[in-house]
């Protein structure tokens, strides 16, 4: 995770340095960070191979089945990112408040030819994922899938899965504006954090 440690400066932000560890948990993780940075945006991770694959999601999850999200793969992070809130200084890299919109335990959902679960790596290997997410704001099936051609290629699509937990009436990115492990809104955390300072 050279890339990760490269880009920031940890005598100026409060982002926790990658220091490699074997250490997982029991059972995998999410987290969606709402991001005010250049621009708005959620970044949604996942608990992968022991570090969280990331991806830029500007629009934010959606849990409408309908709905394709554009999620923009960014490099991957320490698990301990997953409990970070606070703000990252003007100047630094990612500059801006962060707050944890939602945070869980995931499971992978995605199966082979005789039904048998696909682990999480080789999902993510392949460019296609599929999990089911044990959130505050988010539960059921999502799937991640990677877009092979055109000139969108890279980058990934997320989508709701058509389950119990599907709702397009729902749009949670603008009706819970709470981080899940403070109540605190990005305005409130922004305020917060200076007054520390």
């Amino acid at each position: 995770m050279k890339n990760y440690n490269e880009k920031r400066n940890f005598k100026k932000t409060g982002e926790p340095e990658d220091i490699p560890s074997k250490k997982k948990n029991k059972e995998p993780i999410f987290v969606i960070q709402k991001h005010d940075a250049t621009n708005l945006h959620y970044d949604f991770r996942l608990e992968i191979d022991n570090t969280l694959k990331s991806w830029s999601v500007p629009k934010g999850p959606s849990t409408d089945p309908s709905v394709k999200r554009m999620a923009i793969p960014t490099e991957d992070h320490p698990i301990a990112y997953a409990d970070f809130e606070g703000v990252i200084p003007q100047g630094e890299y990612g500059g801006g408040t962060v707050m944890i919109w939602d945070k869980g335990k995931i499971e992978s959902n995605k199966k082979d030819e005789d039904g048998k679960i696909i682990s999480l790596e080789d999902s993510f290997k392949a460019g296609s994922i599929e999990v089911i997410l044990h959130g505050k704001k988010l539960q059921g099936g999502f799937n991640l899938v990677e877009m092979k051609g055109g000139n969108m290629k890279g980058n990934w699509l997320l989508m709701k899965q058509d389950d119990a937990e599907a709702d397009a009436r729902r749009n949670p990115v603008s009706t819970q504006n709470k981080s899940v492990v403070s109540g605190r809104t990005l305005k409130q955390i922004e305020k917060e954090e200076k007054n520390k300072e």
